[in-house]
């Protein structure tokens, strides 16, 4: 599946249940709290599992991952922003910071 199409199907799961219309701050709070799940699954991993990631426990992380995912497609969606444009604006600043010996380090325009 590519992010056009997960974009496109996803967007037919959002009820759209917000107050106000603060869905833009509903889906950020729910990006929020769905990497908190991973966090704390990564967590868990390290405090039960002795950081050893198994198959199963992968896919219990692979599920949060998924959720945070679906969050932030909402944003996108909400903006009238792609998926695949948010791919493609993060790859290039990633490699231009790496192009520049920049990956390390503080700031968001560096």
């Amino acid at each position: 599946m590519d992010f056009l199409e997960y974009q496109d199907k996803s967007k037919k799961t959002d009820t759209k249940v917000v107050i106000n219309d603060n869905r833009i701050a509903f889906y950020a709070l729910g990006i929020a709290d769905e990497a908190g799940e991973v966090a704390g699954k990564i967590k868990k991993l390290i405090r039960e599992k002795n950081s050893v990631l198994t198959e199963d426990y992968k896919k219990e992380i692979v599920k949060e991952l998924g959720d945070v995912l679906w969050y932030m497609t909402q944003m996108c969606t909400y903006m009238n922003v792609s998926l695949e444009d948010v791919a493609k604006s993060s790859i290039e600043k990633i490699m231009s910071r790496q192009e520049r010996g920049k990956l390390f380090g503080n700031g968001d325009n560096r």
